[in-house]
Parts: structure tokens; sequence; C-alpha cells
């Protein structure tokens, strides 16, 4: 056994019929898929049941306690050399087992980690969310990847790395959201080597609405000052773009009232945005809707990160007790 596919699921039990028809269509064989159920009111042990005769599969049902820990539940039971770590909402290609081994083969490493893409059976408003989370224009250089502003870190949404170093690093925290920059970062803390697979990539389908994209990346600006406060040399100057670009927005709407000009660079940037995503995607509609998903995400992440700076780095408040209410309900 080689690969163990970790899938932690919360009430989403068609993402997961999905994602396990993908791997049974893999071209390559060789691995076991770990279910786990954190708790969700609508399990899926029926849809992973049908698939008992086509994979390796095992199911499990544990109280919630979030997507980290649940990964751990599942790494505890995994018997593969490597574990790839998925989020529900994903669609591997054909050839994702076989491109992850041909980089293994080419260039071992210890952890690593693949882009995502967007299914063109995905709604406009999908497609247009993810070119947010991927271009170079919003932060996809920061997420990392060819085009990367900062080092790769590895997410959680499809993430691989070695049985052995998951286990001496003791797996994933706590900590409710940026979890999986945690780990990275203890994965580079480490010593170990940890590469982008640029073709191991997945099909992400994310958010299906603004409000709830709103607030993911709330939260995920939130997370990027609670790995501050724990990791202090984690800050990078690119990591203050979208808080920058919050105030910049700001300041901008305010002085249309003494210059009627005062948007004009929030327009300029709109047109690029909406040019590039119609381009990409093909679609003027995409185009105008990606405009509305990168302020969406600029401003959901520059709000969070604001907020959680002023409650945990001015008024010295603890993780758990600056954001009960939005992390821990």
């Amino acid at each position: 056994m080689k690969y163990s596919f970790l899938i932690p699921v919360y009430n989403r039990p068609d993402e997961v019929d999905e994602l396990l028809q993908s791997l049974a269509a893999q071209t390559t064989a060789g691995f076991e898929v770990i279910v786990v159920d954190d708790g969700s009111t609508t399990p899926c042990a029926e849809v992973v049941s049908k698939y008992a005769d086509r994979l390796d599969v095992h199911y499990f049902e544990k109280p919630n306690s979030g997507p980290g820990q649940t990964r751990n539940y599942a790494a505890g039971r995994a018997q593969g050399d490597y574990l790839l770590i998925l989020d529900s909402d994903v669609i591997v290609p054909p050839g994702y087992v076989e491109a992850v081994d041909s980089e293994l083969r080419r260039e071992p490493c210890d952890a690593f980690g693949g882009p995502d893409r967007a299914h063109p059976s995905f709604t406009p408003l999908q497609k247009a969310i993810n070119y947010s989370m991927t271009s170079f224009f919003t932060t996809g250089g920061i997420r990392g990847g060819r085009k990367k502003m900062d080092r790769f870190y590895p997410r959680s949404f499809n993430m691989g790395v070695r049985r052995e170093v998951y286990h001496a690093l003791g797996g994933f925290s706590a900590m409710r959201f940026g979890e999986d920059i945690d780990f990275s970062i203890r994965i580079f803390g480490g010593g170990y080597r940890c590469r982008l697979f640029p073709e191991a990539w997945v099909w992400h389908k994310r958010r299906t609405d603004f409000r709830k994209f709103f607030r993911q990346v709330h939260n995920s600006g939130i997370a990027r000052i609670n790995l501050y406060k724990k990791y202090p040399d984690s800050l990078k100057l690119v990591h203050l773009l979208p808080g920058l670009f919050t105030l910049g927005t700001a300041l901008l709407l305010l002085g249309t009232l003494v210059c009627p000009y005062a948007p004009l660079p929030l327009l300029l940037y709109a047109l690029l945005v909406c040019l590039d995503a119609a381009v990409q995607n093909r679609s003027l509609h995409i185009g105008v809707l990606a405009v509305v998903a990168a302020y969406v995400q600029l401003i959901g992440y520059g709000t969070g990160f604001w907020r959680a700076w002023w409650r945990r780095c001015v008024c010295g408040k603890e993780e758990f007790e600056a954001f009960k209410q939005t992390f821990y309900k």
C-alpha cells in the first residue's frame, strides 16, 4: 500500500459521491481511501458503501472536532507510505495518482501539494470564485504556484506528506482555521523537503455563493494573524496586500467626497480582472462575476486580517477568547 487518501467530511454526501467516483476512475492503483464523517447530521455511509467493490475504502464516524482533528483521526488508521489529503469538495482527474507517482520517482520529497482548477461543469459563479482564488491579480500569487510571490505552502484541499513525517510532526494542530498553513510551517521548520507538483491538480468547487465565500476568506484573514502570533516570522509583506487593498479601497471611496476621479484605480482594477477572467473562461458573464469575487475575496480577507490584528495584537486577546463566537460556536 503506497498511498492513503484522507477525506474529512461534514454534511456533504453528494460531494463525497463525486470524489469517490473520480478516485474509482484512477489510471493507477495501489491506494486506500479513508472517509471520516466529522459529526455530520447527514452522514455519507450509504454513499461510501456504493464503492466498496471498486475501491479499498474505509468509513468512520466521530464527534465533531473540525477538519484538522478529523484528518488526524484518519491518519491514525492509514496504512500508506504517503498520506494524500483532500477536501470533500474536490474532484480528482483520472491521472492524479499517476502524476503524484511520477513526481515522487523523479524527485522524492517529504511533503507536496498541487494546484486547483475549475471543472467545465462548474457554475459561472464557481468559476468566478475559482478565478479569484487562483489568479495572480488577486491572491493566487500568495497561495503559491508557478507564478508564486512566496514560498509554496501546501493547502489541505490537495496535500501529500510521508506518513512518518506526518506523525513526527504530530499531525494537524487544534487551530480551527489556518491549520493547513500551520502544518506546512512546521514541515519547513522540521527541515523536511516540500515541493509543488504542478501536474497533480484537482478540480475544486469552493463556496457556492458570495456570502459563504466572504465568510471563508474573512476567517482566512483572521487565521493569518493567529499564525503570526504563533510564528512571528511567518508574516510576509505579501500577506499584507489584501489588508492594504482594503484600506486603499476605503480611502478611495471616501475620496469621492472631494474628487470624483478618486475611484478610477478601482475601476481600472475591475476592468483588468474582468478582461483576464473573461479571456481565461471565454465568458464575459464569468468576467463580470470575477470582479465581484475578487473584491469579496480581497476585502473579506483584509477585514478579517485587520479585525484579528486589533483584537489579538492591540487588545491582547487569545485566539479562543477573541473569536469564540466565530470559530468555536
